[in-house]
């Protein structure tokens, strides 16, 4: 499976697995011990991400180098998790908070933060609310900036969209599927008990007797809009039981029913 990923938020592991899946595909043996697997440590980072951002209005990877694909200098700062806490916009957000950040941006993810380490941290559970203005607001009122992460996030999005692919379909006849061959092979030998034809209809496939019984089935699940339901019923059962009257499972299932050969007697 190919990683997919939104450029602001991926964490390492999810580069490095983008990096061996493309290896593969060149043929390349991939030199990484284990495989990729996406877990809840690669949310954490991303969480790491957004309490940033909400700080001070920014994100801690970024490129100045707009591109379709991540920039090299950005996969660089998140493989090796560089970021920093420029002074003016950091001077006036506690230590704590910084701490947070630092744990979940952490490469290694089983250095990173969990789920109950992020909910056990002091900045969480603190009684102490600053009365500092958070420089992020009036960032994000920016709307330059603004517009340019979202064409960052429209051209990796527009990336990583599968072209449509033209699908063609075989024949039911030539298709060489086992699944297939077993039920075209079942479906012309009855099996004794189950649907027996009458005579004026012995030319027919041997399969329409099943058909009918499946239209029951199917009426009885969903009837039809705008119809007298026990009315179709009981037409669809008609046709049915011309196909199916030899079968014991069915006429013994139909007399619980009070079946008189024509409709119910009672509310089905």
């Amino acid at each position: 499976m190919t990683p997919q990923f939104t450029p602001y938020y991926v964490a390492p592991q999810v580069l490095e697995a983008q990096r061996r899946h493309q290896k593969e595909k060149c043929g390349i043996i991939p030199t990484s011990p284990t495989p990729y697997t996406y877990n809840k440590s690669c949310d954490l980072w991303s969480l790491g991400v957004i309490i940033y951002v909400m700080l001070c209005g920014y994100p801690p990877f970024y490129s100045k180098h707009h591109s379709r694909t991540i920039p090299k200098d950005m996969r660089k700062k998140i493989m090796t998790g560089s970021f920093e806490f420029p002074e003016e916009e950091w001077s006036q957000i506690s230590e704590m908070a910084k701490d947070i950040v630092r744990k979940l941006l952490k490469v290694k993810p089983e250095e990173r933060l969990t789920t109950e380490g992020v909910l056990d941290h002091p900045w969480l559970n603190s009684t102490e609310a600053l009365d500092n203005i958070l420089p992020s607001a009036q960032l994000m009122m920016d709307k330059a900036m603004v517009a340019g992460i979202q064409q960052a996030h429209a051209e990796q999005l527009a990336n990583m969209r599968i072209q449509d692919l033209k699908v063609s379909l075989k024949p039911l006849h030539s298709v060489n599927n086992p699944i297939l061959r077993k039920r075209k092979l079942l479906g012309t030998k009855p099996k004794e008990s189950v649907y027996i034809h009458d005579p004026e209809n012995s030319g027919k496939d041997s399969n329409v007797a099943l058909e009918k019984l499946r239209d029951v089935i199917a009426q009885c699940i969903l009837p039809q809009a705008g119809e007298n339901e026990d009315e179709k019923l009981n037409e669809v059962m008609q046709e049915a039981w011309k196909y199916n009257r030899e079968c014991k499972l069915l006429r013994d299932t139909l007399q619980t029913f009070s079946w008189n050969g024509r409709g119910f007697t009672d509310k089905v």
